[in-house]
């Protein structure tokens, strides 16, 4: 009897007992994407850089820098390898006088012979036939003949200016000088406006009779 009564309360206990929940199903979580990080924002840069366009005159000047600055070396390295010439052979680096006489006269000379006004052509032809001999006279005519003679036709002003000279080396009645020069270039006729151009040359002297002529004009090859 007191097995059976045991049975009844075991019975009644587990009926009264709360029944477990069923374990709902848990969504796994969704993988958060990242977004990639815009370093250029990050750093307060923007993504487009605009790359300001450099201005044409600025281009010529720096250009004429570079070259002037080439030149002074280039000047610098051929005056130092003029020192191993014995002195009486170059007295370019031991007459001052004279050697700064050659520069004025070379500085002079250019800016006649590699000059041109349509309205006065007489001015280059005396500069011609009174600084030029010997080889030199060929030489300029094959260097500015077709120049001088378009300038003609546009009726255009050239005008050569010495910026840089150094002369090179004086042995006796002979000089040579190295030249670098701007020159422009405006006409009337056509389109207006000026060009610009650099040109770097030697010129070579020779005293005759007393007076120092333009022997020679070296563009180096070119």
């Amino acid at each position: 009897m007191s097995t059976t009564r045991h049975h009844i309360n075991r019975t009644r206990r587990l009926a009264a007992a709360p029944r477990p929940r069923r374990l709902e199903a848990v969504a796994e979580p969704k993988p958060v994407r990242k977004r990639p990080v815009d370093r250029k924002a990050a750093t307060g840069q923007s993504s487009v850089i605009p790359t300001p366009r450099p201005r044409r005159a600025l281009l010529v000047v720096c250009a004429l820098t570079l070259l002037l600055g080439a030149f002074a070396g280039w000047a610098h390295a051929r005056a130092a390898a003029e020192r191993d010439v014995p002195a009486a052979r170059n007295t370019a680096l031991t007459d001052v006088a004279r050697t700064s006489e050659i520069k004025g006269r070379t500085d002079k000379a250019v800016a006649d012979l590699f000059s041109y006004d349509y309205a006065h052509p007489e001015a280059a032809r005396k500069a011609v036939s009174s600084l030029l001999t010997g080889k030199a006279v060929a030489q300029h005519q094959q260097l500015l003949g077709g120049v001088l003679a378009q300038a003609r036709k546009s009726k255009a002003v050239i005008t050569t200016t010495v910026t840089e000279s150094a002369v090179e080396r004086i042995s006796g009645d002979r000089a040579r000088v190295l030249v670098f020069a701007d020159q422009s270039s405006s006409t009337t006729h056509g389109k207006s406006g000026t060009a610009y151009a650099g040109a770097m040359f030697a010129v070579e002297w020779v005293r005759q009779e007393g007076r120092w002529l333009v022997s020679g004009i070296d563009t180096f090859g070119r």
